[in-house]
């Protein structure tokens, strides 16, 4: 009786995930078909079983074609460029929960909190359009720079392509940490209140506190969402970097998706670029478990 009784149970646990492994299967797993494109030579609007069977043919090219070999170069030292910055930092939204958790007036805490989690629900294109508004050559940083005297002539931020790798953090920062500070938030409010209490009882200092009890309660989450960044370390979109590219800028911002999405949408290269795709996402499966197993060997569990 007790055995049906199980069955029943783990039978309606799984139809309650059933739709969600659906969706997955759906938009993760069926697009996977399309790598079949990477071993034709495919070119719309001619279908896929007119187009003749090339083998490895665009693996090879990304190799031994020496342009295309620069090309991928260049989108790779990108893509490094703005995921390391990226890693670099990852430790900001830890340290924004830390003090943003220590306002101690609650209405200017919440206040805090909305304003730094609203720009993640903006799109990327509306945050070029206030980029634009700010930063260009007619924009609000401009017209004051001239009023004042500051500036002869418009100063070039959105077209330049200087210092783009660190701006492009500035806005991916300014988007995501009040986002990202939501799960720190969370484990800080997991902390054992004793703890805490048996500290300021034993005298210590409100920042001894955060150093000695609270970072080191978020560590083990930071360390995770570490591994879970370093597995992603190729995977860095395309939204941003589209909408702030230009002919200006194009050779620096460039990231590797980015590369993917112009060489099958502008050059019509979809084999090619299917090709780079697949490499790409095979990269990111041997990093994934590769900082998986450093996770079990250096914090004795892993997170797959």
């Amino acid at each position: 009786m007790l055995k049906n009784k199980k069955k029943a149970r783990a039978y309606k646990e799984f139809l309650l995930v059933l739709p969600f492994i659906l969706l997955v299967a759906i938009f993760s797993y069926y697009p996977l078909y399309g790598w079949i494109y990477a071993f034709f030579d495919y070119k719309p609007p001619k279908p896929l079983s007119q187009s003749a069977f090339v083998g490895f043919k665009w693996f090879t090219n990304i190799v031994s074609n020496k342009i295309k070999t620069q090309e991928i170069l260049r989108v790779l030292k990108n893509t490094f460029a703005m995921s390391g910055l990226s890693l670099l930092f990852s430790w900001f939204p830890m340290m924004f929960a830390v003090f943003l958790n220590e306002i101690k007036c609650v209405p200017f805490k919440k206040f805090v909190q909305t304003v730094t989690t609203l720009p993640n629900f903006i799109s990327w294109v509306l945050v070029y359009s206030i980029a634009y508004s700010i930063f260009s050559s007619t924009g609000a940083v401009n017209s004051v720079l001239q009023s004042m005297g500051l500036a002869d002539k418009p100063i070039m931020f959105l077209q330049s392509s200087e210092h783009i790798w660190f701006k492009m953090w500035l806005w991916l920062t300014w988007k995501n940490a009040g986002w990202a500070a939501i799960m720190y938030l969370a484990a800080i409010s997991g902390i054992d209140e004793q703890l805490t209490e048996a500290a300021r009882v034993d005298g210590a200092s409100r920042w001894q506190v955060i150093w000695h009890i609270t970072v080191p309660s978020l560590l083990p989450t930071y360390f995770v969402l570490l591994m879970i960044s370093l597995a992603n370390f190729l995977s860095n979109g395309m939204e941003q970097y589209y909408v702030f590219s230009n002919s200006f800028n194009k050779s620096s911002i460039e990231v590797l998706d980015l590369y993917v999405y112009n060489m099958a949408i502008g050059a019509g290269g979809y084999s090619i670029s299917t090709a780079v795709s697949m490499l790409k996402s095979v990269v990111s499966v041997i990093l994934l478990f590769t900082t998986n197993t450093i996770s079990k060997a250096v914090r004795g569990e892993g997170f797959i």
